[in-house]
C-alpha cells in the first residue's frame, strides 16, 4: 500500500514538473529578452567575455540567477535593473526558456591549456583539495538542471575566470552551501585560466 502511495505521488510531482515546464511561453520569452541582446548577443551567443553567453543554458538555472538579481543575493547593478523588468515569475521563467531553446555556438579558446584545464575539469587538484569540476557540470559541461547547476561547455573563457575570480574574492556568494566559494578559494588564476579554456572547447 505505502508502495503504491509512493509511486502515485511521484507520478503526481512529475506531472506538475512537466506541466511547469511546458506553461513557459519561449515565443513570449523571445520578445520579453529583447533588452538583453545588446550583451547577450540577439541569438544567446555573447560576443565578449565580459558576458556569459545565454543560448542553451538550463532554464532552471537562468531564472534562479534573475531571481537572485533581483532580491539582491547576486549583485550586479546593470543586471539588477534588467532582472527588475521581469515584472512576474512568468515573465522570468519565458525569457530562461527562450534562451534554453536557443544553440551555442563554438567559440575561440587557447588550446595551448587544454591539457592542463582537462586534468583540473576531470581530476580536480588533488594536493589543494580542489575537486574535479565535472562531479557537479558533469563529464561533458552540462550541468544539473535539476539542481539549477549550469552548462559550462562553450561558455566565453573570460567570464568563467571572471566569476571563478569573484567567487574567490566573495563579491558572488549566491552558490548553494559555498560551494563555488570554496573551490575558487584554493585556485590560482592560472589554473582558472586553464580550466576556463578547456570549458570553452567541449562540444
Amino acid at each position: 500500500m505505502k508502495s503504491s502511495c509512493t509511486r502515485a505521488i511521484v507520478i503526481v510531482l512529475f506531472s506538475l514538473m512537466s506541466l511547469t515546464s511546458y506553461a513557459a511561453d519561449i515565443l513570449a520569452g523571445k520578445s520579453k529578452s529583447a533588452a538583453c541582446a545588446g550583451c547577450h548577443g540577439a541569438d544567446g551567443n555573447s560576443m565578449s567575455g565580459t558576458w556569459p553567453s545565454l543560448a542553451g543554458q538550463h532554464a532552471s538555472y537562468l531564472a534562479k540567477q534573475l531571481n537572485d538579481y533581483k532580491s539582491g543575493a547576486r549583485v550586479n547593478a546593470t543586471m539588477q535593473g534588467m532582472a527588475g523588468i521581469l515584472a512576474t515569475e512568468t515573465d522570468i521563467q519565458d525569457v530562461a526558456a527562450y534562451y534554453q531553446s536557443l544553440e551555442l555556438k563554438p567559440i575561440k579558446f587557447d588550446d595551448k591549456l587544454i591539457a592542463k584545464g582537462e586534468s583540473i575539469f576531470r581530476g580536480g587538484i588533488t594536493e589543494i583539495s580542489v575537486p574535479a569540476c565535472m562531479a557537479c557540470h558533469g563529464p561533458n559541461g552540462s550541468g544539473n538542471a535539476a539542481a539549477a547547476w549550469p552548462s559550462l561547455k562553450g561558455q566565453q573563457p573570460d567570464y568563467i575566470v571572471s566569476q571563478l575570480q569573484k567567487f574567490r574574492e566573495g563579491s558572488r556568494a549566491n552558490d548553494t552551501g559555498k560551494t563555488m566559494r570554496n573551490v575558487a578559494a584554493r585556485m590560482s588564476d592560472s589554473e582558472m585560466t586553464a580550466v576556463a579554456a578547456y570549458i570553452a572547447g567541449i562540444k
